[in-house]
């Protein structure tokens, strides 16, 4: 009886790994990645969202591909290349990076993008709703980049402006502004080469969905100084050190600089709506941040707050914000649905109670929930996508 008992849970666990290694098979449907340098085959992508990459190093003793905080190792063949995929990935565009005998290095085959505080690779995953930011044949928007001189901070500094399709031609007509805020460790290039927004504005101005506006992205990198950061919040207690970080005053350097330099130059340079009620300030993770503190302290200047991914704003901060509720006409907060499995709210509370506290308090409030996505530029996409129609349409 015992040996049957043996043969029994051996036969169960032969049947697991084979079932296992059916499941886990490789769907060989491999495509370029839509952001490979020219002429580059790989890294690719297939049906099932797996990232193969593929590169030489024949001196290399272990190579692997690091994507979405996971490392996968390569093989290497007899010519001394390495090969090898990663699990599937969600929809939407991901950084990445190739980790060579312990340094971690781009790969050769892709665009490159500024993400991580760095310069490194990225690869879309084809996503089933992604005709929103497709390049089509519709009226194109311009993305300027502007160098300007910064008073605040006695240096040169660049944004990048978005003007809608038309500006050069209706020199009569005058826009609203948007100022739209990066994340942490990105920069003023990512909303427009890894967000898409300018095609995504240019989308849904072809199809009548939302008023025209300039969007103007800017520099708010921040860091954090020397020190320790504080441990992470004990959920099950009410640990009050997480409320301690970002440290008091940490966002007030772009604020000055967007008030004192930005926002007036802009004002100077482009046909805008010089005012509070066609002035828009939104942002992704530490730029949504940036967003809820200059918003809350300037409702004399913004009217519609967007934050995506970046906390939220509560009853009590609003009513510690004199004037925010009576000039402010729109708070848009979005995540996306994988962030809100985590039970970690931050110093902000719950976003979704949050948001629809403040619609019972009497503002108007919008939550938006990007499906089967993380802490990624998809989610923000698809935020910025909800977002813009809701923009000055008054």
């Amino acid at each position: 009886m015992k040996y049957l008992q043996i043969a029994t849970v051996i036969f169960a666990l032969f049947s697991c790994n084979i079932a296992f290694a059916q499941t886990d098979k490789v769907v060989e449907d491999f495509e370029p990645s839509e952001v490979n340098q020219q002429g580059k085959e790989y890294p690719q992508v297939n049906s099932e969202g797996r990232v193969r990459v593929r590169i030489e190093a024949p001196q290399a003793n272990n190579v692997q591909l690091d994507i979405g905080a996971v490392k996968y190792d390569l093989t290497k063949d007899e010519d001394g290349v390495w090969i090898g995929e990663s699990a599937p990935q969600d929809e939407g565009f991901h950084y990445y990076q190739l980790n060579i005998d312990g340094a971690s290095v781009p790969d050769p085959g892709t665009k490159y993008f500024y993400g991580a505080s760095r310069w490194g690779s990225g690869i879309e995953i084809p996503a089933h709703d992604q005709e929103f930011y497709a390049l089509k044949n519709v009226p194109h928007g311009q993305v300027r980049e502007l160098q300007y001189y910064s008073d605040v901070q006695e240096s040169m500094r660049r944004c990048f402006v978005y003007t809608p399709p038309g500006y050069e031609k209706n020199v009569d007509k005058r826009y609203p502004v948007l100022y739209l805020q990066h994340g942490g460790g990105e920069n003023e290039t990512g909303w427009s080469n890894q967000g898409k927004v300018n095609l995504i504005m240019d989308n849904l101005l072809a199809e009548g969905e939302v008023e025209p506006f300039i969007i103007v992205m800017d520099n708010g990198s921040w860091y954090r100084p020397r020190g320790e950061r504080p441990a992470p919040r004990d959920t099950t207690q009410n640990d009050e050190r997480e409320r301690s970080w970002p440290p008091k005053g940490w966002a007030d350097g772009f604020m000055n600089v967007l008030l004192k330099d930005i926002i007036p130059m802009i004002d100077s340079k482009f046909r805008t709506i010089p005012n509070q009620e066609n002035r828009a300030m939104a942002g992704l993770s530490m730029g949504g941040m940036q967003t809820r503190i200059i918003t809350l302290n300037n409702p004399d200047v913004f009217s519609h707050v967007g934050m995506f991914s970046g906390g939220s704003i509560s009853v009590e901060d609003v009513e510690n914000a004199p004037d925010f509720k009576e000039n402010v006409k729109l708070v848009f907060i979005s995540y996306g649905s994988r962030e809100l499995e985590n039970p970690r709210r931050g110093p902000w509370g719950d976003p979704k109670e949050n948001t629809k506290a403040l619609k019972e308090y009497g503002m108007n409030t919008h939550f938006y929930v990007s499906p089967e996505t993380a802490h990624e530029w998809q989610s923000w996409r698809r935020g910025f996508y909800q977002f813009a129609p809701l923009l000055f349409d008054e």
